[in-house]
C-alpha cells in the first residue's frame, strides 16, 4: 500500500470511529430513519466523505477508484449506516458522469451529495419487472410554445417496486418515447420530481412494517428537455450503463462482505462447535469469497483508472456477490441456531441480513 492510501485510511477510520452513530439508527425504511439517514449523509457531506470519488466541484475528494474502496472498507468496518441517497449516488451519478451534461451535472450532483435531494429507482412496472424492455410508461413529446420555458416531455404510466419512492425527492427512470419502434429501441432516459403536480406515490407497505419501495403514478408529468439523459430515443443503451454500475462495481462495494466475513469469523470463534467441521470450512469459504472479491474489485478499479470501461462481464460480478451474500448469512443463522429469529444486539442483524440478501439475485 502506497502511503497516501494508507495515510487516508487512517483518516477516514478516525473520523468514522468518532461520527459513527453509537447506536443503530432506526430503519431507513421509515419516516423517521429516513430523515436521521439524511442527516447522517450530510455530516458525511460536511466532512467531504459522501462521495469521496467525485471531483472537488461537486462535494468530492477527487479521490482515485481505489481510494474510495478504501473508504468503504472503512466505512463498513465502522457500522456505517446505510446509506439512504443509494441510488443518485451509486447509480444515477456515474451514469450522470458518462452520458450527462456539464448542465446536469452542475444542477444535480451538489445536492444529491448532500442529500439534499435523494432519488428513488423507477424502472419496473406491473407487467415489467426483470423484463424491462417490456415497458409501457411513454413520454410524448411536447414542443417549445405549449410550456414556458421551452419544450419537453409529458410522462404517463405506472412504476412499481421503486426503492426509496416513498420518502425520496426526484427519480430516475425509462420510458417509451417511440411506441412504433423495436422494444429496445425509442426508449427515453428521464429525470422527474416526486412532489409534482401529476406524480402520486403509493407507498408498498412490507411484511416488516418498512416502506422501502412504492408505486409512482404519473398522468401527464411534464418533465423539461433538461432532465433528458443522453439522446432521446437511446434509453436502452443509457440504462444498461446505470445496470453495470449497479452490478459491477458501485453498489456493492466489497467493503460490506469483508465486514459481514469478518463477523461471521467472531460468531464462529464466540458460538461455533469445533466438532462441526462442515459448518468450520463453510465460515472459511465465506470469508475466502469476500476477500476474493475485494481483489476482484480492486483489479476493476485498476483497469478503470487506466482506461477500461464495465461491459457485460459486470454481470458475473453481480451473481458472485448475490450469492455470496446469502452463503455468508445463511452460515450465520445455521450457527445461531434457533436463536437466530430471536437475537438482540449484533447478532439479531444476521436474520435482517438474511431476508435483504434474497433480493440479490433478482
Amino acid at each position: 500500500m502506497n502511503a497516501d492510501l494508507g495515510g487516508f485510511r487512517a483518516e477516514a477510520r478516525d473520523w468514522l470511529r468518532a461520527h459513527v452513530p453509537a447506536a443503530p439508527l432506526p430503519s431507513v425504511d421509515t419516516a423517521e430513519g429516513f430523515q436521521r439517514h439524511r442527516a447522517w449523509e450530510r455530516e458525511l457531506a460536511a466532512a467531504r466523505l459522501s462521495v469521496v470519488s467525485w471531483p472537488a466541484a461537486y462535494g468530492g475528494r477527487d479521490a482515485s477508484l481505489l481510494e474510495w474502496l478504501v473508504f468503504e472498507e472503512e466505512y463498513y468496518a465502522a457500522g456505517g449506516p446505510a446509506r439512504v441517497g443509494q441510488n443518485g449516488l451509486f447509480l444515477l451519478a456515474p451514469t450522470l458522469f458518462q452520458h450527462g451534461t456539464a448542465e446536469q451535472r452542475d444542477r444535480l450532483l451538489p445536492p444529491m451529495a448532500r442529500a439534499d435531494e435523494v432519488w428513488a429507482q423507477a424502472w419496473s412496472e406491473p407487467d415489467a419487472g426483470s423484463d424491462l424492455a417490456a415497458i409501457r410508461a411513454t413520454a410524448t413529446r411536447v414542443e417549445g410554445e405549449s410550456r414556458a420555458g421551452g419544450g419537453g416531455w409529458l410522462l404517463a404510466g405506472t412504476k412499481t417496486w421503486s426503492s426509496r419512492a416513498a420518502f425520496a425527492d426526484r427519480a430516475f427512470g425509462l420510458f417509451r418515447s417511440d411506441p412504433a419502434a423495436e422494444r429496445h429501441r425509442g426508449l427515453t432516459y428521464l429525470l422527474f420530481s416526486l412532489r409534482a403536480t401529476g406524480v402520486t406515490v403509493r407507498p408498498i407497505r412490507q411484511l416488516g412494517g418498512g416502506l422501502g419501495f412504492a408505486e409512482i403514478f404519473l398522468d401527464d408529468l411534464f418533465v423539461p428537455d433538461a432532465d433528458v439523459v443522453g439522446t432521446p430515443g437511446q434509453g436502452w443503451r443509457i440504462a444498461m450503463s446505470t445496470a453495470s454500475h449497479e452490478r459491477g462495481l458501485s453498489l456493492r462495494s466489497p467493503g460490506r462482505f469483508s465486514a459481514a466475513a469478518a463477523r461471521l469469523v467472531d460468531l464462529w470463534r464466540r458460538a461455533g462447535d469445533p466438532a462441526d467441521t462442515g459448518l468450520r470450512d463453510r465460515v472459511a469459504d465465506a470469508w475466502i469469497g469476500a476477500r476474493a472479491y475485494q481483489l476482484h474489485t480492486h483489479d476493476t478499479a485498476a483497469r478503470l483508472a487506466a482506461g477500461g470501461t464495465l461491459g457485460a462481464e459486470s454481470s458475473l460480478g453481480k451473481v458472485f456477490w448475490s450469492e455470496l451474500d446469502i452463503r455468508l448469512h445463511e452460515t450465520a443463522l445455521d450457527l445461531l441456531g434457533p436463536q437466530a429469529e430471536v437475537a438482540a444486539g449484533p447478532d439479531g442483524r444476521w436474520l435482517d441480513g438474511y431476508l435483504f440478501s434474497r433480493a440479490g439475485p433478482v
